[in-house]
């Protein structure tokens, strides 16, 4: 696709729109314990599938900058560094890696993204954002391994397997439809 005039404009309103998108899901919760399931990691991973890994990892840098400045975006409209720094802190920080590689599913916006690609890298994302988020839980509540993974993600699971196929499917959609940043 050739570049046009409105190219950069186009990718900063993307940019924009999926940050603020985290920050809708983050209203959209249950609390279930220390970490309430929301709708976050759906927007998370269409971060990445539209804006690729680097740009989705921005997208994700935009939207913690805003918690950490004090908008009321992380989950229940919390914000500062301590909420950033508290027991949820670690998924936060995995939201970035968790875009950024399923990012590696969608960096080639001239062909649409294929069901097993983005079922595959939309799960390493969601793997490395638990990875972080269960080990800074047990390191801030100081569960046992049993303990974090009960509270930290069994109750996710269902969810994300129903999250991730959606995602892909959106994803497609939007594709299919010329939608996305080129």
């Amino acid at each position: 696709m050739q570049p046009t005039p409105l190219r950069s404009l186009h990718r900063l309103v993307w940019t924009s729109l999926l940050a603020a998108l985290v920050a809708v899901g983050s209203y959209l919760h249950f609390p279930l314990g220390p970490v309430p399931v929301s709708l976050q990691t759906f927007f998370v991973l269409m971060t990445g599938f539209i804006m690729g890994p680097l740009g989705g990892a921005v997208c994700i840098g935009l939207y913690l900058a805003a918690g950490l400045v004090g908008l009321p975006v992380f989950s229940g409209g919390k914000a500062g560094l301590a909420h950033l720094l508290g027991p949820t802190g670690g998924y936060l920080f995995g939201f970035v890696l968790g875009a950024a590689l399923a990012g590696v599913a969608g960096r080639n916006p001239e062909r649409i993204l294929s069901w097993a690609t983005g079922l595959i890298w939309g799960a390493a994302g969601f793997a490395a954002l638990y990875a972080l988020g269960l080990l800074w839980l047990k390191a801030t509540l100081g569960f046992d391994w049993l303990k974090t993974l009960t509270v930290g993600l069994l109750p996710f699971l269902p969810g994300d397997v129903i999250k991730l196929p959606l995602a892909v499917a959106a994803y497609r959609f939007l594709h299919s439809k010329r939608l996305l940043p080129s």
